[in-house]
């Protein structure tokens, strides 16, 4: 076939522009198709959404020439405290501590504002030769022939590739048109994010408390900022979410605490449902998912973005070595290395974060003793503490070569 890119991406959130750079870096000629208008895409305001970037994540970032260009807007995470408690009252005196000066890499990772990194990307697809947008086009069928893959446009057009990326979220269209299922179930909590102002300065340290509703996450932003991510059950989060600033703060005041001094709304305020899904399979012929496309998890550990950062780094490499040594990139054969490489982790990770979720949200007095030890034992191990931190920075496991 005559193909208008090696590869064809559908989605231009964070993981499609993310996934074309990287396979344009390998070589790769990409097509990106974005739902969305580019002025839309492309200029998005302050409202208050941020990301938790691991070290590994960054790393990446920087290879195919997007860190440089936002590490000015971004904060290091030097710290991170993790507690468990009650809203009005004071913390556990069971926590852990994790500090960045107990690895040798530096920060364990970066929060950077929504805002900067959606710019970021923007800027970088245009600048690069080897990568084609379209926006305000969306995928309504696609089709597999031998030797490569064709989608229609909702314009009408079609365009054709070797191989097919979905990185269209969730409810993945490049999915669903593969025949691939998911698996995953609702945890009837809603996720409130917003982004607070306080009078004192965070110290670049991110705070993980645990409370029988769901977690709250402070993380710190640039300045005296930080992003919250604040899990309720679904009803209470809907009538929360319904009430006026003033309300709005009220209600979060006593989860949040005066630690940081008095405190008062920056940007918008969002609500997303949560649920765990997992894509039944990451490939089929001439089709791949990254991202949420292929896992969704809980927010409790902030990982999302980062799974689907690994999974970029994974697809790109082993879509270079396949081409390198004359192979088909997009054979199932060769797709099947990056299923193997990433479904097991990604699987880890959202029953990890499924098991945590469940077992801190509840106020069961003794569920909350053995967490609550648990946290102390964890925290008193510096071995074991030491192997949470690389964790949380993204060091463990195999790690994609754009990540090392």
């Amino acid at each position: 076939m005559d193909h208008d890119s090696d590869i064809l991406i559908t989605g231009g959130g964070l993981n499609g522009p993310a996934t074309a750079l990287a396979l344009a870096r390998a070589g790769f000629s990409v097509t990106v198709i974005d739902a969305l208008p580019g002025d839309v895409r492309g200029d998005a305001g302050f409202d208050g959404r941020g990301y938790a970037l691991a070290l590994a994540s960054v790393r990446l970032l920087r290879r195919i020439g997007v860190w440089d260009r936002v590490a000015d807007n971004s904060q290091p995470m030097l710290e991170i405290k993790v507690t468990d408690g009650r809203a009005g009252e004071a913390p556990s005196p069971f926590f852990l501590h994790f500090d960045h000066a107990e690895i040798e890499e530096g920060p364990m990772g970066h929060m950077v504002e929504d805002r900067y990194l959606r710019h970021t990307l923007s800027d970088a697809l245009a600048a690069e030769s080897r990568i084609t947008l379209h926006n305000n086009e969306t995928v309504v069928d696609q089709s597999v022939q031998p030797g490569g893959v064709t989608v229609t446009l909702g314009s009408g057009r079609t365009l054709t590739g070797g191989l097919l990326i979905g990185c269209d979220g969730r409810a993945s269209g490049t999915a669903a048109r593969a025949g691939i299922r998911r698996t995953g179930w609702g945890y009837g909590q809603t996720a409130l994010v917003c982004a607070i102002a306080h009078e004192k300065p965070h110290g670049g340290v991110a705070h993980q408390l645990f409370l029988p509703p769901g977690p709250l996450a402070i993380l710190p932003l640039p300045g005296n900022r930080s992003s919250i991510v604040w899990s309720e059950t679904a009803q209470r989060a809907a009538a929360i979410q319904a009430l006026d600033d003033a309300g709005y703060l009220e209600v979060l005041r006593p989860r949040f605490g005066d630690f940081l001094g008095e405190i008062s709304l920056a940007g918008k305020r969002f609500t997303y449902p949560l649920s765990l899904s997992l894509a039944n399979s990451f490939v089929a012929d001439r089709v791949a998912l990254v991202g949420d496309a292929a896992h969704g998890m809980h927010p409790i550990a902030g990982q999302g973005l980062n799974a689907g950062l690994r999974d970029i780094g994974a697809l790109a490499q082993v879509l270079g070595e396949a081409r390198a040594r004359g192979e088909d990139f997009a054979a199932i054969d060769v797709l099947r290395r990056y299923q193997e490489w990433r479904r097991f982790d990604t699987a880890a990770l959202a029953l990890a974060t499924d098991m945590t979720n469940r077992l801190f949200s509840t106020d069961n007095p003794l569920l909350r003793a053995v967490r609550d030890v648990g946290l102390g034992l964890v925290n008193a191990l510096p071995q074991a503490r030491r192997g949470f931190i690389r964790e949380a920075a993204g060091l463990t496991g195999e790690l994609p070569e754009l990540m090392r």
